[in-house]
Parts: structure tokens; C-alpha cells; sequence
């Protein structure tokens, strides 16, 4: 496993989680073999429309480089073609989701529970919006 304390923080989405808000569904955070990178498999339905999806969480070290990158960074892909940047940022009990770069006006964040079994938090949206997006873990 990874000695990268930041990334190795999030250890503690590893598993399984129900989704409930806007979107409902399944999330499981699992580690690729080596402990560099957060794999998350989405399964969820937002607006009536599912949607699947493979997101690579990281830090970022192209060929050659001597040392990756400051921010745990991540892409996603989904199941309609979309390919997405998040920074990952967790403070505390506090994890913050950037799109595309950290201070984005678009972003999740969310708070653990005491015992780590929730995340209660949404989605902002630059401009306003977003929703509510809450997690529970369901193989605690």
C-alpha cells in the first residue's frame, strides 16, 4: 500500500456505499494493486437516467518524471462518453471534490460521520445549483 499520506487518507472511502439525494445508486472505492491509485465504480441514476461509470483516483505522474504531482487528482468516465477532472482533498473529517482544479467554483463537498459510516454533503455548482448528494456505507 501507498506511503502517501495524503492519498493514503483516503483509505477511508474503501468499500461499498448507497448513494441518496439527487442521485441514488452504488459507489465501491477499491485499491489498485500497488496502492498509487483509488478506483471508484459508479452505478447511479440522476434525472431518471442511469449512468455508469469508472473513475481513477491519484496523483498524476507523466513518463519521466521525478515525483508526481502536489494534488490527488482524478478522471472519470462514464457509461454516456463523458470524461471528467476532479481534485480530491480531504481535511479532517471534510472531503472536498474540485472540478477540474482546487478552488473551482464548481465542487462536493461533504463531512464523515464520527464512525465513518456516512458522508452528508452536495454538489455546488458555480453560478448556483448543484445537489444534495449523501453516502452510506453498506458494508460496514
Amino acid at each position: 500500500m501507498t506511503t502517501d499520506i495524503p492519498l493514503k487518507a483516503l483509505d477511508r472511502l474503501v468499500g461499498t456505499w448507497r448513494v441518496t439525494g439527487d442521485a441514488e445508486g452504488t459507489v465501491t472505492y477499491r485499491w489498485m494493486d500497488g496502492g498509487h491509485f483509488l478506483i471508484q465504480d459508479v452505478n447511479l441514476t440522476q434525472d431518471g437516467a442511469p449512468t455508469q461509470g469508472m473513475e481513477i483516483i491519484g496523483r498524476e505522474r507523466p513518463y519521466g518524471a521525478e515525483k508526481p504531482s502536489e494534488d490527488i487528482k482524478s478522471w472519470y468516465y462514464d457509461s454516456q462518453g463523458s470524461t471528467l477532472a476532479y481534485v480530491y482533498e480531504l481535511a479532517g473529517d471534510t472531503l472536498t471534490i474540485w472540478a477540474k482544479e482546487k478552488g473551482s467554483p464548481a465542487y462536493y463537498r461533504g463531512t464523515f460521520s464520527a464512525d465513518g459510516t456516512t458522508v452528508t454533503g452536495a454538489w455546488v455548482y458555480s453560478g448556483g445549483g448543484g445537489y444534495k448528494s449523501d453516502m452510506t456505507r453498506t458494508d460496514a
